[in-house]
């Protein structure tokens, strides 16, 4: 069995209290495992960039487990939960959030600048080397296509060499052709370098480039399927809207086994 990158086991994270509080994920168990490359998609207020939040350590959850590794997360102080954060888990966002200021080569080197850790630019130019733009190390954002953009960010969040990536919605802003790079480069990251990628999307072609995409509505599991077309996970999705349970009867997957 593979083993698990990250652990949710019972997650729910609930905002406010009383009748005006909302809850955000309602006791959510998923495994997500070492080497694969999971997609997360669901209707508007489903629930997505809270599990998000929550796996990756940037939100902490009402109750229950979520585990990187070997390591529990709801019990760490804020101090040692941002070692983690910097050490073993990497970040990617729709909006890039590159510094203006700097060069590409800066800013994939500043995770290691925050965390006190020796800075090394040849390091640097290999990881945008790895992402196509090792020719690029001097140029500064605005310089850049927003396909280059995300490259840089993508090499920044690789440069601590973490555990997992997460990504948020990384293709939002990107046309579909420089799209389909960046997804295609994520893909590599997993197949090659045995890289585990969880990645929040509303776009079925996007989601179609992972291993298994996992379906949330209304803070729960409502399934998920695996090796899908696009036009499968679009059914999917649909079925969403309709209030069917997205099984995977479309694409032959079987229903979300809790971790």
């Amino acid at each position: 069995m593979t083993d698990h990158a990250i652990r949710l086991t019972s997650v729910i994270r609930r905002y406010g209290e009383g009748d005006g509080g909302v809850t955000g994920l309602d006791g959510v168990s998923l495994g997500f495992g070492q080497g694969t490359f999971t997609a997360v998609m669901g209707p508007s207020g489903s629930g997505k960039s809270t599990l998000l939040q929550c796996a990756a350590g940037l939100d902490r959850p009402t109750s229950g487990s979520v585990r990187v590794g070997g390591t529990e997360l709801t019990g760490l102080s804020e101090r040692r939960l941002t070692l983690l954060r910097r050490e073993r888990i990497g970040f990617v966002f729709q909006s890039y959030n590159l510094l203006s200021s700097l060069t590409a080569e800066q800013n994939v080197l500043l995770p290691l600048r925050l965390a006190g850790r020796r800075v090394s630019k040849a390091r640097a130019r290999e990881a945008l080397r790895r992402v196509g733009l090792g020719e690029r190390a001097r140029h500064r954002p605005a310089q850049l296509s927003g396909g280059q953009q995300q490259r840089v960010a993508l090499a920044r969040a690789l440069i601590t060499r973490p555990d997992v990536l997460f990504a948020d919605e990384p293709t939002g802003a990107l046309d579909s052709a420089t799209g389909r790079e960046v997804l295609a480069l994520l893909r590599s990251l997993v197949d090659t370098e045995d890289r585990t990628i969880v990645m929040v999307t509303h776009d079925p072609v996007a989601a179609s480039y992972a291993d298994r995409v996992v379906f949330l509505v209304d803070g729960h599991v409502h399934g998920e399927v695996t090796g899908a077309s696009a036009g499968e996970i679009a059914a999917g999705m649909t079925s969403l809207e309709t209030g069917a349970p997205a099984d995977g009867s479309q694409a032959g997957a079987s229903e979300v086994v809790p971790c």
